[in-house]
């Protein structure tokens, strides 16, 4: 019984569907590179997180020092930057 609950979970978890992510508005997006730029950073390309979470992507992003990944908030404020 207890190998048929795990099998069940499995499946369940397996079968669900995975989020896409959508691209920002032309608004949205401005706001983005704005705040790229005070980093001093530029480029890279821009999603929005489609769970709710209102978190914006910014990946691949130039910077002097490398290229990075930004996550930032509903608020545009940054939230995580990771080393690309």
């Amino acid at each position: 019984m207890k190998k048929l609950l795990i099998a069940a979970a499995a499946i369940a978890f397996a079968a669900t569907p995975a989020f896409a992510d959508d691209d920002p508005s032309e608004a949205e997006a401005a706001k983005i590179k704005e705040v790229l730029t005070a980093w001093g950073c530029e480029g890279g390309s821009f999603e929005k997180e489609t769970e709710g979470s209102g978190i914006f992507e910014a990946e691949d992003v130039k910077c002097k020092d490398g290229q990075y990944d930004f996550r930032l908030g509903k608020d545009f404020k940054v939230i995580v930057i990771t080393a690309d």
